[in-house]
């Protein structure tokens, strides 16, 4: 079956994966303000969508999920569609957490295939009754997309299960991932005929859709967008063994806000962006953000809750005072525990029988007085697994049957059939103990419900035979591995593999006193009546708003191909330096301060040979030679490795370990800092470092003169980040009274003398500058981490001082397109040799020794 949505889906999976076609835009490219590139060119910089702003805004949420919240039904007599919503889906009864003037619109896949010849009147149909936007995949996309990746690849890794043998698990497959990447695109491009960026929200569910942020950042740079995970997300060891793991990754990094049920559902997510993408994160103010190029990524952590107005209508139900009645009688004189589980094999249907066949065997006087009660719901995929997994449900049903029971009674009842919401609403009443034992869940919501059937209502508590004023009680068996235990105080937990500790935990559930009873099930029921799914999407809602509250005080540009394209956002002063702007202002100024940093700027950070380059040497050769120039290398390395390097540069000025010794000249002699003279703290600090680095594999300490640095790049990323923070908090304590700073830079924690920076360094240097009557008209300062923040803010300080005639022209400039005190940014090192290739060429036109690379004027896109 084609479909109207995509013609190719497969076409999606290649390098053109994200190419979306450009608005055209009737302004040319064009520098709006000298040395700073507009946007005007970036045809999705500003969305692109100032044409579909209304004049009268009416708050709007998209919410985009694998399935619509409708029932799809054909009438045999017409042949024509019959819908209605689905009042148990959690996306409709979300709407409750949104103000009544908020327009709700739905994006999804309905749960019936609808021939081609009828897609666009039902789509019609649909968006006018509903407000709901089908996307209609092709059947056999579909299949690939649902039932192969999504359930028999992601669905199955996200429950910790690797596919180690064919046997047990689908091994990765190219082609499917293909058909998830080419699904969650057509979902992309029907969100993007339905919003208006500029001010509706877009609320992504589940792990269907993980890639879905990155298609609709890449058409609007600034969209709210919102994602929640329902299910589990692993730990990093097990989420690392996925093939496209950075491609997940970072598409749920292109969202604004992305939620958990529990907090070691957001853990396991933040060290696999630790680990795999280098990202760190902390908790500002309460809530947990990830930085990524600019953009705070916000994590929430809250469990999805359950409609009370819903549950309680089904208790009010004739049916369901009926069936109460019914069920008691069946059940005369017996304690009753339920299980409502579906079928599948992480539900622990099983192991729940094997743990009653325990109790049924160590205490025989409970055999003819206890009843498990277990609802098998349909099994939501297919496969070997399923079949295996109810295969050994009967089978151990039987068995404990068969030894426990006899002609009047049976220990296990199972219901396996489709079962109305009456009836689960009866048993829930009647039921003493609720179990759920299953050995991973992402939330699970059966005891928040037994919960509130249990509180009853009049009808309930009349068909129960319970008068007003009885205490209510109820007492829950729950998984701790399952979302929804954490939230759970008042409830036995247990390890569901541990058959005897489950056994012991229904045993304890059963024979209880009441009066406990009753306290674990108020405080449950305080929780969970407060806790609802409205107040969960109202929650969830206030904070996605709380996380775009910035995107249009921000610039933004786009970055990478494919699945790793990403947006970075910064200051809106914060532009890319042009050569053209910044060799201008060079020709015209007779004075000039040049202040660089030397790793990561003028070399590489990851190359493996740190001696500068002959070209590096050249262009420092040049730039010195300019009697109009002072040059002065600013790092911190120490000064035998940097004199070493730049011994062909005899004009050049070195600023070793931060400023703590400085040379104006090859042949001056190095000054040392006056107010880092004490170093007696050293002894202090090595053991307590050489302490740290035993107990930390891949961990080093580089001894300099003046500093002393653990580094812990080649360490476990989680493990050298956590003993960081421990060194860093261990050494401020040891060195309160010490004349010495601690200080925490990307993979290490230096100690260095108090008062030493490099922003003193180039304070130093500007005010020898203008005592000798040579006060600079032109300052550049280029570097790439923290400690040339320091320079940047020292220079823009010292250079507005009232003893300078005239203000010089300044060009404070970072590596890399990230937050800083830095205007001006340039990409990497080779940007900056372009950079300084260009000012050589300009101090000299024709110099001797420069090697004979053609120079570009043009500005560094």
């Amino acid at each position: 079956m084609a479909s109207r949505s995509c013609t190719n889906p497969f076409d999606l999976a290649s390098g053109g994966l994200l190419d979306i076609p450009c608005t055209p835009r009737a302004l040319p490219r064009v520098m709006t303000v000298p040395g700073i590139i507009s946007d005007v060119d970036s045809y999705s910089n500003d969305d692109g969508d100032s044409d579909s702003t209304s004049s009268v805004y009416r708050e709007r949420k998209i919410v985009v999920a694998n399935m619509l919240p409708l029932h799809a039904k054909k009438d045999p007599e017409t042949d024509k569609w019959r819908f209605s919503l689905d009042e148990d889906s959690i996306l409709l009864q979300s709407r409750d957490g949104f103000s009544s003037e908020t327009e709700v619109v739905y994006v999804g896949s309905l749960k019936a295939e609808i021939d081609i010849s009828e897609q666009d009147e039902v789509a019609q149909k649909l968006l006018e009754e509903f407000n709901c936007v089908p996307t209609f995949l092709p059947s056999d996309l579909q299949k690939k997309f649902y039932l192969g990746f999504c359930k028999q690849q992601l669905w199955p890794l996200f429950h910790y299960m690797l596919p180690m043998c064919p046997d047990h698990g689908d091994r990765f497959d190219r082609s499917l991932w293909q058909a998830y990447v080419s699904a969650n695109k057509i979902f992309a491009d029907k969100v993007m005929e339905v919003i208006n960026p500029e001010d509706d929200c877009v609320w992504v569910h589940d792990y269907h859709l993980m890639v879905l942020p990155t298609f609709l950042r890449k058409r609007y740079y600034r969209v709210k967008l919102g994602f929640f995970l329902h299910s589990p997300f692993p730990s990093s060891e097990i989420y690392r063994t996925m093939p496209v793991r950075d491609e997940i990754l970072r598409g749920l990094l292109n969202c604004d806000l992305i939620g958990f049920h529990t907090f070691d559902y957001a853990r396991h997510f933040l060290s696999c962006c630790s680990r795999m993408l280098g990202l760190d994160y902390e908790s500002k103010r309460g809530h947990i953000g990830l930085d990524y190029f600019g953009r705070t990524v916000y994590i929430k952590i809250l469990p999805v809750g359950v409609h009370m107005g819903r549950l309680e209508s089904a208790m009010n139900l004739p049916n369901t005072t009926s069936k109460i009645k019914e069920i008691q009688e069946q059940f005369k004189g017996k304690k009753m525990i339920l299980g409502i589980d579906d079928m599948d094999i992480f539900k622990g249907i099983s192991l729940k029988f094997l743990a009653l066949e325990q109790l049924l065997q160590q205490n025989p006087e409970l055999q003819g007085k206890i009843v498990l009660v277990q609802i098998v719901n349909p099994a939501r995929g297919s496969g070997k697994d399923v079949q295996e997994a109810k295969s050994e449900t009967y089978l151990t049903a039987r068995r404990i049957n068969e030894v426990y029971g006899s002609p009047t009674y049976e220990p296990v009842v199972l219901i396996d059939r489709p079962v109305p919401r009456y009836e689960k609403t009866a048993y829930y009443a009647v039921a003493e103990c609720c179990i759920v034992n299953a050995v991973r869940d992402g939330m699970n919501l059966v005891p928040y419900k037994y919960i509130v059937c249990r509180q009853g209502t009049p009808l309930i508590n009349e068909a129960l035979g319970i008068t007003e004023d009885s205490p209510q009680t109820s007492m829950l068996v729950v998984s701790e591995f399952i979302g929804c235990s954490p939230s759970l105080s008042g409830a036995i937990r247990v390890n569901p593999w541990d058959i005897d500790a489950v056994a012991d935990a229904l045993n304890l559930a059963i024979t209880m006193p009441k009066s406990e009873k009753q306290l674990r099930h108020e405080k449950h029921y305080r929780y969970v009546s407060s806790h609802d799914v409205a107040y969960w999407a109202r929650s969830f809602a206030q904070d996605l708003d709380r996380a775009c509250r910035d995107h249009y005080s921000k610039r933004c540009w786009g970055i990478g191909l494919g699945l790793r394209f990403r947006v970075v956002s910064l200051s809106p002063n914060f532009r890319k330096l042009s050569i053209d702007h910044i060799v201008s202002a060079y020709k015209r100024t007779n004075r000039r301060a040049i202040f660089l940093d030397y790793d990561g700027t003028v070399i590489p950070e990851a190359s493996i040979i740190k001696a500068p380059s002959p070209e590096v040497l050249s262009l420092m050769n040049s730039l010195c030679k300019d009697p109009k120039n002072t040059v002065f290398i600013v790092s911190g390395r120490g000064r035998t490795s940097l004199s070493d390097w730049f011994a062909s540069c005899e004009t050049l000025g070195i600023a070793a370990e931060h400023g703590y010794f400085l040379r104006w000249n090859r042949s001056s002699e190095w000054e040392t800092s006056p107010v880092g003279a004490d170093l007696d703290w050293k002894e202090i600090v090595e053991p307590v470092m050489r302490l740290y680095t035993e107990a930390t594999d891949g961990s080093n300490i580089e001894t300099k003169e003046s500093a002393l640095v653990w580094h812990h790049q080649d360490a476990d990323p989680d493990f050298g980040s956590c003993q960081a923070k421990e060194l860093l908090d261990h050494l401020e304590n040891v060195l309160s009274n010490e004349p010495a700073v601690v200080k925490r830079g990307q993979h290490i924690v230096e100690v260095k003398p108090q008062g030493v920076s490099k922003g003193l360094v180039a304070e130093k240097i500007l005010s020898r500058m203008v005592n000798d009557g040579k006060a600079p008209d032109f300052v550049m300062c280029i570097g790439d981490d923290r400690s040339d923040e320091d320079m940047f803010e020292s220079i823009l300080s010292t250079v507005t001082s009232p003893l300078l005639p005239l203000p010089p022209e300044i060009f404070a400039c970072t590596v890399g397109r990230k937050p800083s005190k830095a205007k001006y940014y340039l990409d990497d090192a080779s940007d900056v040799v372009k950079l300084l290739q260009g000012l050589a060429t300009a101090s000299s036109p024709k110099p001797r020794h420069l090697p004979h690379i053609q120079v570009s004027f043009e500005s560094i896109y």
